[in-house]
């Protein structure tokens, strides 16, 4: 049995305890396809994949894989949530994965369905309300991580829902190495969760000039927390469109906000009348708080005009810790071929520092290892 065989590979089918996380406009087929192949485990970004795409965009990984053996994420609040749902059990996919998720009846019917539910979480509370809804495994967030986090860090984090569930627990944030993996295993953990360290990668989609802003990105305090764009804590790569929202006045950032949609209203369908009258009622209310909804409306257009069409400074970067130590694209098979090796090497020399007890029964055979 390898070392590397958990709850977690048991359950999804995959060879290494490695999840591919489902990041916008990143996680598509083909990155699947890679991830799949090379023995890890990947989510489809459902949010992000166009309705009458969805379907197909399965089929394809199911074609190049032999199986379902991945898994979909989408959140309930997207306008197709319920063709998430049903594609998700239509083609019996291994996992799916949410973060304000479905609820009690829909997840039976993901268990009656044999799909496992895997929900994303950053509190001790979220997690044991999420099992409570019937949650197979969770997955733990710590504040290390890319796009919308939470504020504790995962070595505290990871250890806390351990202790408060009993399902397999997934650590995620911060991860990018053998090391890592090797930790968070001997910490409890079933297995880690990655979206940075998969993003850049020679499979991912991401825009070459996007690619190399964050292959550019050498000091983690380049990578960090703002709460400018919806209100919510949001870890990305610092960027003039972030400062330009930051340094704005509440009148400021709205008409930014509604500026930014104006111009993509192609996707958003804000015309420059529908900008004006929104500004000036937002005059008579709550400029911060329109700008936030607008923002937030216009969120996958920012994410958008950065990770598809490749201008950096004009959307926004989500990025984990981990983007600071990474400084080369490799394909998705020497990423976890790289950290499933070092990780093993790691934990047979944890191994070997353990003293060995004689067996209880007195026959001479060695027993259990004892820390």
């Amino acid at each position: 049995m390898s070392i590397l065989q958990t709850r977690l590979t048991e359950a999804l089918g995959c060879r290494y305890p490695i999840i591919q996380t489902a990041m916008g406009w990143v996680s598509d087929a083909n990155l699947v396809i890679a991830t799949t192949r090379a023995g890890g485990f990947g989510f489809l970004a459902g949010a992000t994949i166009a309705a009458d795409q969805l379907e197909d965009e399965i089929k394809k990984v199911i074609a190049a894989t032999g199986g379902s053996q991945f898994g979909l994420n989408f959140h309930m609040f997207q306008d197709n949530a319920a063709q998430c749902v049903d594609l998700a059990i239509k083609y019996r996919l291994r996992a799916v994965s949410y973060g304000r998720g479905p609820d009690k009846q829909t997840i039976q019917r993901f268990k009656d369905a044999g799909v496992l539910c895997i929900p994303t979480v950053g509190a001790v509370k979220h997690a044991v309300k999420a099992v409570e809804l019937g949650a197979d495994m969770i997955t733990i967030q710590g504040g290390e991580g890319g796009g919308h986090t939470g504020g504790v860090p995962t070595t505290i984090l990871l250890p806390q829902v351990l202790d408060a569930v009993s399902v397999p627990v997934i650590a995620a944030g911060g991860f990018s190495t053998g090391r890592g993996l090797a930790a968070a295993l001997a910490a409890g953990a079933e297995g880690i969760a990655m979206g940075t360290r998969f993003m850049m990668t020679s499979d991912s989609p991401t825009p070459a000039a996007t690619m190399q802003r964050y292959l550019a990105t050498k000091d983690t305090q380049q990578i960090r927390v703002t709460l400018a764009v919806d209100g919510m804590r949001h870890r990305m790569v610092d960027n003039p469109f972030i400062k330009k929202l930051e340094s704005a006045s509440p009148m400021g950032r709205l008409w930014i906000a509604l500026n930014s949609a104006r111009k993509w209203k192609a996707q958003t369908g804000m015309s420059t009348g529908h900008m004006l009258k929104t500004f000036f009622k937002a005059i008579k209310d709550d400029p911060a708080a329109m700008s936030q909804v607008v923002m937030a409306a216009n969120q996958p257009v920012l994410l958008q005009r950065s990770m598809v069409e490749g201008f950096p400074d004009e959307g926004i970067l989500p990025s984990g810790q981990v983007a600071a130590a990474i400084d080369q694209l490799q394909s998705c098979q020497e990423v976890i071929e790289g950290i499933a090796s070092e990780a093993e090497q790691c934990l047979h020399k944890l191994y070997q520092r353990m003293p060995i007890t004689p067996s209880p029964s007195g026959d001479g055979v060695e027993g259990r290892a004892q820390a």
